[in-house]
């Protein structure tokens, strides 16, 4: 028994050790393990090394997930592993904008956060250019075509063509006709524009179009009951406006020179205004001949009783409120009074007109000596 004893004696602190060594064995490993596990989170979520800003685009509706894919496939963080699990464990990721950003290699991950929580993108190329009041359909192509913002070709024939411009109104008023010269003509409203670069001519069509829609829906809220107590549909409206954009400069002279054009249909009078030569000619004169009136054109007001088929530039909100509202006169004829002022002198009968006529030559002649 005591030999049995000693035995035990000696076999029990063996064991004991044994034991213990186990257990501390245990605890190194799931101490190195877990200094293991802290070191991979620590370096998968810390800044990647400084670099030159990258330009990334975050997709509309893009997953808290894909973000974090995107931004790692772009070098901006080491793990979107870890990413995903730090933005969960923050409770961000739900509230990123849209756009396109630069972020730049070693930025820390809220400062990411905050950058596309924020929606701070960058801003976008924009294009710019302006039309003047006045300027006809091919004027603009050639004035965007200069500017190497369109294909003057594929702007012109997708204002001759008739696709739908849901989007847009105002066209909705344009006549299924062949004698129209541009059938966009008066349409694509002057004004100073920015698009985003890369705007196509389609893109840029439906802008100035739009732009029209804008400006009438500006204009007093009976302008449609006052077009329909003139019998007229806004197809002709425009087509008054373009003419009076032509002709006057002083914007006092619009609503006058309105009511004139108006006076001359009522009485069935040719309108006998030059501007729509020009612009049957395309190429302007410096001086319009004989021969020039005589052509045959449903554009010439030397030939025709009524209104041509539609309008002949683009016109300014002023002519266009000039023509809905013309100033009620007698006067049936202007003239250009040749003193500098681009003003004229108007009168009521032919007599009175030839007159006016003698009157600017004169002034004219003054001017000269």
């Amino acid at each position: 028994m005591v030999q049995s004893r000693q035995q035990h004696s000696k076999s029990g602190p063996s064991a004991g050790r044994i034991v213990m060594w186990v257990i501390l064995s245990l605890l190194a490993l799931l101490i190195i393990g877990a200094g293991s596990v802290f070191l991979y989170v620590w370096n998968g979520l810390k800044p990647t090394a400084a670099g030159e800003p990258v330009r990334i685009e975050i997709a509309k509706g893009a997953s808290a997930i894909k973000v974090s894919d995107t931004l790692e496939e772009h070098g901006i963080i080491k793990n979107s592993f870890l990413f995903k699990y730090y933005l969960k464990a923050k409770n961000e990721g739900a509230h990123f904008q849209a756009g396109v950003y630069d972020l730049s290699p070693g930025m820390d991950n809220d400062a990411i956060i905050a950058k596309l929580n924020s929606g701070d993108t960058v801003a976008e190329e924009m294009i710019r250019f302006t039309i003047p009041e006045g300027y006809t359909l091919l004027q603009i192509a050639d004035k965007l075509a200069e500017e190497k913002l369109i294909d003057k070709g594929k702007f012109m024939a997708l204002a001759d063509s008739a696709p739908g411009w849901e989007d847009a109104e105002a066209v909705k008023s344009i006549p299924v006709d062949d004698k129209l010269h541009h059938r966009l003509e008066g349409y694509l409203f002057p004004e100073t524009y920015e698009l985003t670069k890369g705007s196509t001519e389609e893109d840029i069509l439906k802008r100035m179009m739009a732009e029209l829609d804008t400006k009438l829906a500006s204009l007093p809220d009976d302008w449609k009951d006052v077009l329909a107590e003139r019998k007229l549909n806004l197809h002709q409206l425009i087509t008054i406006a373009s003419l009076v954009e032509r002709e006057v400069v002083a914007d006092e002279e619009r609503p006058i020179v309105a009511g004139v054009i108006y006076n001359r249909l009522e009485e069935g009078m040719p309108l006998q205004i030059d501007a729509t030569v020009q612009y049957l000619l395309d190429k302007p004169k410096e001086r319009l001949f004989e021969k020039d009136l005589q052509i045959e054109s449903p554009y010439n007001t030397y030939k025709i009783n009524s209104l041509p088929p539609g309008p002949i530039a683009s016109p300014s909100l002023a002519s266009i409120k000039a023509a809905l509202y013309p100033e009620k006169n007698d006067y049936f004829y202007y003239v250009t009074k040749k003193d500098g002022t681009q003003t004229h002198l108007f009168a009521k009968t032919y007599k009175e007109h030839l007159k006016n006529i003698e009157t600017s030559n004169e002034t004219a002649a003054k001017q000269g000596e």
